[in-house]
């Protein structure tokens, strides 16, 4: 019989929650709304009560392994303690996964959430032909993940893979963190808003100034600058060609430091690679010799044969988080087994 990892994916709008076996297969997957605003109890509890239904309905689906989480934020592995999460406010210094285990009455596995998303797709995404990957997560921030021979590289106590908050602009804008220039201001849904807004400040006459209008029925967003983009409009346009720019210094960084096979790039703001991959990759063979050394003919359509330095869009979408927590404890088990 086989066996199944229960993945969970919380986010600040979202919770996920999904059964994925030990193939790969998904076998189930349920969606409910985070009510953030009525307290980290309420989140935590419905969360317990969707595992318990889940588990419940597949008892006769196989033998389960146990229950990875995935939460936004800062986390301290060896305890369990989120120490800070942009999404989730009152969750600060919160011993979450001793709280869900209590409730459960089971050990859960606790994991950053751009991990979990690099996990996925080590697995069962883009990486999965390679040991060792580094993803990027442009979504209303920027998330990193690092997977060395298929295991999530947590550094000392856990907080590796910041690379939202790796600077590329040294006297940039200010980011959350305290810091200035943070590829989170640059590459995420948030800063490509945010640029669009300064360029309107600037008194430029483009569409955006039409799309930002107030009383419009659609909120303005970065899926909407996007559009705008590909239908030819110059100031969208600069807008990505900075985020890709952005993303390409900080890559060619990685590459440089790392020389791993592939760097994976999911999130939301992924949907609009055909706008920012091109200047992406012009920065990047600007910033990295060794991206020039191992490149391959066609950056936008690789092999994954031969030793090349790949750089592509993520497969999973938003199914890499649930991919990537259900694994956890699946691998926990087949360390366990082969000991």
């Amino acid at each position: 019989m086989s066996s199944y990892g229960i993945g969970v994916d919380l986010g600040g709008t979202n919770l996920r929650i999904a059964a994925v076996d030990d193939r790969g297969t998904l076998l189930e997957k349920t969606t409910l709304g985070t009510q953030v605003s009525r307290g980290r109890s309420v989140v935590v509890n419905d969360m317990v009560q969707a595992i318990r239904s889940l588990a419940t309905k597949l008892q006769r689906s196989g033998e389960m392994a146990g229950i990875g989480i995935a939460v936004p934020g800062i986390i301290e592995m060896e305890t369990g303690i989120v120490r800070k999460s942009p999404n989730l406010p009152d969750w600060a210094d919160y011993p979450v996964r001793s709280e869900i285990e209590k409730a459960l009455g089971t050990s859960v596995i606790l994991e950053n959430d751009a991990n979990a998303a690099a996990l996925g797709e080590k697995w069962q995404g883009a990486a999965r032909d390679f040991d060792s990957m580094c993803m990027l997560t442009l979504g209303t921030g920027v998330g990193g993940g690092l997977v060395f021979d298929g295991k999530v590289w947590h550094g000392m106590n856990g907080m590796a893979g910041e690379l939202g908050h790796m600077n590329v602009e040294p006297e940039g804008h200010p980011c959350g963190c305290g810091s200035i220039g943070c590829l989170e201001q640059y590459a995420s849904a948030t800063a490509i808003v945010r640029m669009a807004r300064e360029a309107l400040a600037s008194g430029v006459d483009t569409q955006l100034r039409r799309a930002a209008e107030p009383g419009r029925n659609e909120e303005f967003n970065s899926r909407i600058v996007f559009q705008l983009a590909i239908q030819g409009d110059p100031i969208a346009q600069d807008i990505f060609n900075r985020v890709g720019r952005s993303l390409g210094r900080k890559i060619g960084d990685l590459v440089n430091a790392l020389n791993l096979h592939m760097y994976v790039i999911g999130g939301g703001v992924s949907s609009a690679w055909e706008a920012f991959s091109p200047a992406l990759y012009e920065e990047l063979r600007k910033r990295s010799l060794v991206y020039v050394a191992t490149a391959p003919e066609r950056p936008e359509s690789p092999s994954p044969q031969g030793k090349h330095t790949i750089v592509t869009r993520a497969l999973l979408g938003s199914d890499a988080g649930l991919y990537g927590s259900a694994r956890l404890p699946l691998q926990q088990v087949q360390i366990v087994s082969t000991m």
